[in-house]
């Protein structure tokens, strides 16, 4: 367990979420329409002050990192990775020099291994875009350190939430765990008017299914893809910009869980959500 000092408050046990990242650099740029992204920009640069205290780090899943099994990031200081394609060139340029954490790396794989899941250290891998783009939006002076827990290639829903009830003690540690993707990941839907009823209806479902108590959430969360319209709006094995919610509500543990955030963004409904 991180150990804090005497001196220092006892941490809060702190809420998870799973938030929308928003196309590629969409909040770095300009769009068309102009104010596309402004309200889940607003929503992004809000969830600061909501929180129960500074998180003392951040755990972000995002859903641009697969791996065979679940790896973290564990360099002090890890690069960018800006893996989008045709956007300005000022985009690349971005910089979220947030510090990584080793110790907070090493104790995720202790955790996951205490919960029987093999896990490992990746000390070159860098921070993608799902994670530095809605940092940069959240925690603008980049100087909470930041690990990144990839998913897993499978793209097994039971087992991301088995990998969140895993991780859920940092919780108690002032540890903020964030799953960062979209409610909506059909590449297809976006801008098409004929997506808008779809998304609505899966978005309906999901709200509900995170709001049902936590024995009852699980179940239907692991059974997603059964979900009204589920697979039109992520379809078959490209459901990674869904997972990293699994893996925020299973840290979720006991927690309720309820959306935080809504809006009609290129013809698709996405939201946010928060657990405890």
């Amino acid at each position: 367990m991180i150990r804090h000092s005497d001196n220092a408050p006892a941490p809060m046990q702190m809420p998870t979420l799973f938030v929308p990242h928003g196309a590629g650099p969409c909040f770095f740029m300009e769009w068309n329409p102009a104010d596309a992204w402004d309200k889940m920009a607003a929503f992004l640069k809000g969830i600061a002050a909501t929180l129960p205290q500074r998180p003392r780090a951040i755990v972000l899943i995002s859903g641009h990192w697969l791996e065979r099994q679940p790896m973290v990031t564990a360099s002090a200081n890890p690069e960018l990775i800006y893996d989008y394609n045709g956007f300005p060139a000022h985009t690349y340029e971005l910089r979220y020099p947030a510090p990584g954490d080793p110790a907070l790396a090493a104790r995720l794989v202790e955790l996951l291994g205490q919960a029987g899941i093999t896990a490992g250290e990746d000390p070159q891998r860098g921070y993608d875009h799902g994670t530095f783009i809605p940092l940069k939006v959240m925690f603008p002076d980049a100087d909470v350190p930041v690990v990144q827990l990839s998913l897993r290639s499978d793209l097994n829903a039971r087992a991301h939430l088995e990998i969140g009830h895993a991780i859920a003690p940092l919780r108690d540690e002032g540890v903020l765990i964030v799953g960062s993707g979209m409610s909506f990941h059909n590449m297809r839907g976006y801008g098409n008017p004929r997506f808008a009823p779809i998304s609505d209806e899966f978005d309906h479902w999901l709200s509900e299914a995170i709001a049902a108590p936590p024995d009852r959430r699980d179940m239907l969360l692991q059974q997603w893809d059964e979900a009204p319209s589920a697979r039109l709006c992520h379809p078959p094995r490209a459901e990674e910009h869904l997972l990293p919610l699994m893996v925020a509500a299973g840290a979720a543990a006991n927690s309720s869980g309820r959306k935080i955030f809504t809006d009609r963004v290129m013809q698709t409904t996405l939201s946010a959500y928060q657990f405890g």
